[in-house]
């Protein structure tokens, strides 16, 4: 009876260590936390303050908007904080691409400003110009007015063009210290850089067949010679210096609340002054470059 008895209470121990086990594992799995992937404000140029709503084909209509309220529109939830409310404005869709002629013996395409106006939606001026059964958006410049005649010319003649303000023309086609803003990154991909009120570049150099311009943030970029840009400054250069004068105005604005606490590293308090970033080259046919590294052993 005694080996029975030693067998018995073996099995017993065993049992016992067997759901002492389990019941580890099982409270280690309902303890597990899994972190929630939650997309970040900015990323791959992505906004939460509104969805507009395209149709397929480009109008002057206004087109209409939903409001966000700095909510990720697939999860619903909270991405940026201190978006929401105001008054709800249409959106006028920017026609960012300026067509006209290549051949230099052909004159530049002419377009007349028909309105120039505010859009809620941006901080910058926005101007109506057609040319025959054409009407498009363009932002407007500094001086731009109705009655305005715009020239597009996409040809790059031997003498520099003396351009007036909202006419486009190839980088390559401007002479040195010129103004711009809507300028290409790549050829034909229409105006991407500089769209903020006030904001505009400036043609320092030519090196070859590329062009080098310098952004508002004081950065320099080097373009291809054929990049379009629109000469002169964006509206509405005041926009930083005005006020916004009571929470309720910056209510109607779309920004809630913040905490009022005093941030140390949000602002200019505590940063130090470093050196403009190099010259960024901006060229889709550029080959990249192999990071593979190939290390060698000398005197086997």
């Amino acid at each position: 009876m005694l080996p029975f008895c030693r067998q018995f209470k073996q099995q017993i121990l065993n049992i016992i260590r067997l759901n002492a086990d389990i019941s580890y594992q099982s409270q280690q799995i309902r303890n597990y936390w899994k972190p929630v992937n939650v997309p970040k404000p900015g990323v791959k140029g992505k906004s939460y303050r509104r969805i507009v709503h395209f149709k397929d084909e480009y109008t002057v209509e206004p087109l209409e908007v939903t409001n966000l309220a700095g909510r990720d529109p697939v999860t619903g939830r909270v991405v940026c904080k201190g978006i929401g409310g105001g008054i709800k404005h249409k959106y006028h869709w920017i026609n960012w691409h300026r067509d006209g002629p290549t051949d230099l013996n052909e004159k530049p395409k002419e377009e007349e400003v028909l309105k120039v106006f505010k859009d809620g939606c941006r901080t910058s001026y926005v101007a109506l110009v057609g040319s025959g059964s054409e009407l498009k958006y363009i932002l407007a410049t500094v001086n731009m007015k109705k009655g305005d005649i715009l020239k597009t010319h996409k040809g790059i003649p031997r003498i520099p063009v003396v351009a007036s303000e909202g006419d486009a023309y190839p980088l390559g086609a401007l002479p040195i210290g010129t103004i711009v803003h809507c300028i290409e990154k790549f050829v034909g991909i229409g105006g991407f850089l500089i769209h903020a009120a006030g904001t505009f570049g400036t043609i320092t150099s030519k090196i070859n067949d590329r062009v080098i311009v310098k952004v508002p943030s004081k950065r320099e970029f080097n373009l291809d010679q054929h990049c379009m840009a629109v000469v002169g400054r964006v509206s509405n250069e005041e926009h930083h210096n005005i006020p916004v004068g009571s929470a309720q105005k910056n209510r109607e604005l779309g920004n809630r609340p913040r905490s009022g606490l005093w941030h140390r590293k949000d602002g200019r308090h505590g940063r130090k002054i470093r050196p403009t970033p190099p010259i960024r080259r901006f060229d889709p046919y550029l080959p990249k470059s192999d990071d593979t590294i190939q290390l060698s052993l000398n005197g086997l």
